[in-house]
């Protein structure tokens, strides 16, 4: 009788789709992500802002105020305070993408073993994967809107933007994922032990030859660096963010777009290939 009764209660039962259980489980581990985030806030910020804060204060207002090195006085340091907010925020971008995830899966895939925890939720393996792309994209865009009232704020001269919000609605969110798929590769292809030393032989290269402190138009003086700089996400993501918060001569929009996206495609794949190895070995 009571097996009878069990199996009735089996038949009614409406078991969830596989897809909606993944779904959870992937929001789930985003969810975590976040509240992990937000306990450790104060150290996110810390790291976030001090080297934007620290460049803009020493080129975009020590400068101005005693009239010496980049944009001398006047227009011109207005121009230069202008140019290089942007380029900052999409620093903080990437450095965000690659910290918050290439170093973090160094404890997960050593010593703490987290990462056997993450890939019993009941998705696939590439999805964990994936969410570690979207949880790093989530705290690139949390640090863009860290620095912008940096930029904005601290230059000693007046910092003229002009928003358009079509161009940053859908460019920050593919900056912010290119970023997380970045810090992906590099933390699944890349010795653990070997991935502090990232931010020397990589982040500092990426940076400096990136467009963010200068426009990539300008370096036609400089023929064979204008073009060698183009394998260089950097520099998209630069031109891209004066493209929606200035009116400062950029690339071409499609070449921005075309290029964030190919390098996102390109870098989630080798990434989640690259965890998928790594977790199964």
């Amino acid at each position: 009788m009571t097996s009878v009764a069990i199996d009735a209660d089996l038949s009614t039962t409406t078991l969830r789709p596989r897809a909606s259980v993944q779904w959870s489980a992937f929001g789930s581990l985003l969810i975590r992500d976040v509240v992990v985030l937000w306990k450790t806030k104060w150290a996110f910020l810390l790291r976030t802002i001090m080297q934007p804060l620290l460049f803009v204060f020493v080129f975009g207002y020590v400068f101005p105020k005693i009239g010496q090195g980049i944009g001398g006085s006047g227009a011109s340091a207005a121009q230069f305070s202008t140019l290089l907010g942007p380029g900052l925020i999409a620093v903080a971008i990437i450095f965000q993408g690659i910290q918050s995830v290439a170093l973090p899966m160094v404890q997960e895939f050593g010593y703490t073993r987290e990462i056997e925890d993450r890939v019993m939720a009941p998705v696939p393996v590439w999805a964990v994967g994936a969410e570690k792309i979207v949880s790093g994209a989530c705290q690139s865009v949390f640090a863009a809107i860290a620095v912008l009232p940096l930029v904005y704020l601290v230059p000693a001269t007046p910092v003229h933007f002009s928003f358009s919000w079509p161009v940053i609605i859908t460019l920050v969110p593919l900056s912010c994922l290119l970023a997380g798929a970045l810090g992906l590769t590099v933390g699944t292809r890349v010795e653990p032990r070997q991935v502090p030393l990232i931010f020397s032989v990589l982040v500092l290269p990426m940076t400096m030859l990136g467009a963010a402190y200068y426009p990539w138009t300008k370096l036609g003086a400089i023929p064979w660096l204008k073009w060698a700089v183009l394998v260089n996400p950097l520099v998209y993501m630069c031109e891209g963010m004066r493209m929606g918060l200035t009116t400062i001569p950029h690339m071409n929009a499609l070449a921005i777009y075309g290029a964030i996206l190919g390098f996102t495609v390109v870098l989630a794949w080798v990434g989640i290939d690259g965890f998928r190895k790594r977790v199964l070995t």
